[in-house]
């Protein structure tokens, strides 16, 4: 299935998709298939909406789409990799990615080294706050114009605290979260280690550290990781704290990362695939790593979802659909593949239950 849909399907066999046609031909492109309208109702399960979704147009045609191949995908036959990009971690996906994990669905998970920063601040006893883009006045939800979002943003500054659009962190929790590193992770890798290795040891002390100082919130992504043997790879950890925080050790010790040594360990995970899917949220080097695997290997994905919001006609990779990928031979050419543009922080726990459930889990 095609994230560009179903035009080159043929006319029914009844011959009704031909209503109305000239004389000189039938449409070739046409099927007889009538948009039908959502019903919704109190009660109903997501599985149910999402069903509802299937009978409509546009983004909630694709929506059912998306769920119909993921369900597919949650198949134990299917080697599954996980592209997670943007801030899904600070914005409250966390425990849907470390369920994943420890019900067996994620048999690699390609993440930014950002997400995994906030993953171990929550792993240790930080939290995420509720926060605005703006001032606002607490009587209306109005946001407000852009010199007035500036001083709002010089005030955090000054009040120590960052924001990441609508959610806040107190910059303290980045002090937790360096001292958990130099006292629980650096210390057991006095040598040089790959970033899939670097990783393993940061979900073993946040499991480690999330049991010792009794916190309330799952040890989540990376100790699910450390426990079910599923590897994580960071192809860009330089560009987020966790990646500068290994550089200013290393300065000091024997510890080094290796680029590239994962690239045989993902390349061998896909080459033993009988068969592979991609759920990939989000763009950027998350994306594209997981993707290019394939290029590695005699075959490539029989299946892909994709949730982003960029647009494809740009020409950017974060909104390039899944069938360009095709063209590369990322996907094979019979894949079953859709495209989902939306907030991902939307999309993504609806396309996940909607799947579970249509898989009967």
């Amino acid at each position: 299935m095609s994230d560009q849909g179903d035009a080159s399907d043929a006319p029914d066999e009844d011959g009704a998709g031909n209503a109305g046609a000239a004389d000189d031909g039938h449409r070739e492109t046409f099927r007889h298939d009538p948009i039908g309208h959502a019903r919704v109702r109190a009660g109903m399960t997501v599985g149910e909406l999402v069903d509802e979704y299937g009978k409509a147009g546009i983004g909630a045609a694709d929506v059912d789409r998306a769920v119909d191949v993921y369900a597919e995908m949650l198949s134990p036959d299917v080697t599954n990799f996980v592209g997670l990009a943007g801030a899904m971690v600070p914005a409250g996906m966390r425990q849907i990615v470390t369920d994943l994990i420890r019900d067996g669905h994620v048999d690699a998970l390609v993440t930014t080294g950002a997400n995994l920063t906030h993953d171990a601040i929550e792993a240790v006893g930080g939290k995420h706050h509720h926060g605005s883009v703006g001032p606002h006045d607490h009587r209306v939800e109005e946001r407000t114009d852009a010199r007035n979002e500036r001083e709002h943003d010089e005030r955090l500054r000054d009040e120590g605290v960052d924001r990441i659009y609508n959610v806040y962190l107190p910059q303290e929790h980045f002090t937790l979260f360096e001292e958990h590193l130099r006292a629980n992770v650096f210390p057991k890798l006095e040598r040089t280690v790959t970033i899939r290795e670097f990783t393993r040891e940061l979900g073993r002390a946040n499991l480690e550290q999330n049991e010792e100082r009794g916190v309330d919130e799952d040890p989540g992504i990376a100790a699910a990781a450390y426990e079910h043997d599923v590897p994580v790879y960071v192809p860009a950890i330089q560009d987020s704290v966790l990646g500068i925080q290994a550089w200013i050790y290393g300065q000091t010790s024997e510890f080094a990362l290796d680029a590239i040594g994962d690239m045989t360990h993902l390349s061998d995970l896909a080459f033993a695939a009988d068969s592979a899917g991609a759920l990939v949220v989000g763009g950027g080097v998350p994306k594209n790593y997981t993707l290019q695997t394939m290029l590695t290997v005699p075959d490539a994905y029989d299946y892909a979802v994709q949730l982003t919001m960029d647009p494809s006609h740009t020409g950017g990779l974060s909104g390039a659909t899944l069938d360009e990928a095709r063209s590369w031979g990322k996907l094979e050419k019979s894949a079953r593949n859709v495209t989902v543009v939306g907030d991902a922080t939307i999309t993504l726990p609806l396309v996940v239950a909607a799947a579970r459930e249509r898989a009967g889990e």
